[in-house]
């Protein structure tokens, strides 16, 4: 999924080794098209700087998601738990966007979700979540989220997403 190699090389009598890698700097494919968007001609410079909100417990994904919307953020605020997410919210009723991990201590991203939407109701809210079992879309949507997106987060797809709502 992120453009890397696995391979093995075995020996009888030897052992073996495996081998993978990881690239550094994909280029996204020319015409991948996923849920009928068109993400080859995806362009950052036409999304404006906009206030961000990452509910993400996971540091690794945190930091994912940083680096994903860098190019068009203005203002980033990180929370861990659901309650800092509602709390965050209130504090901000200028937030542009907010990514809603699903699974986070104390209150998951669905009832993080409608309490948000209780007093915010135009915040951009994208839904992310490990867990792609069938009806977890539905449900976020349900809840309350403008979109769902699953991890690993791909950032083409994300970018799309943010496009739909904030393209100049």
């Amino acid at each position: 999924m992120l453009g890397g190699k696995l391979w093995v090389e075995s020996e009888d009598g030897m052992g073996s080794t495996f081998y993978f890698t990881i690239p550094y700097n994909v280029e996204p494919e020319n015409s991948i098209i996923t849920e009928n968007i068109i993400l080859s001609d995806i362009n950052e410079t036409n999304i404006p700087k906009l206030k961000i909100l990452i509910a993400e417990d996971d540091e690794t994904s945190e930091m994912l998601l940083k680096i994903s919307v860098d190019a068009f953020m203005k203002e980033i605020i990180v929370v861990e738990t659901g309650t800092e997410v509602i709390e965050a919210c209130r504090n901000n009723p200028d937030l542009d966007l907010v990514l809603m991990d699903i699974q986070m201590p104390d209150l998951n991203g669905y009832e993080a979700t409608r309490q948000i939407r209780k007093f915010n109701k135009d915040v951009i809210i994208i839904a992310q979540t490990a867990f792609g079992l069938s009806g977890d879309k539905e449900k976020a949507l349900e809840a309350g989220c403008n979109y769902y997106i699953s991890k690993p987060i791909n950032k083409e797809k994300l970018l799309a997403l943010i496009q739909k709502d904030f393209n100049k």
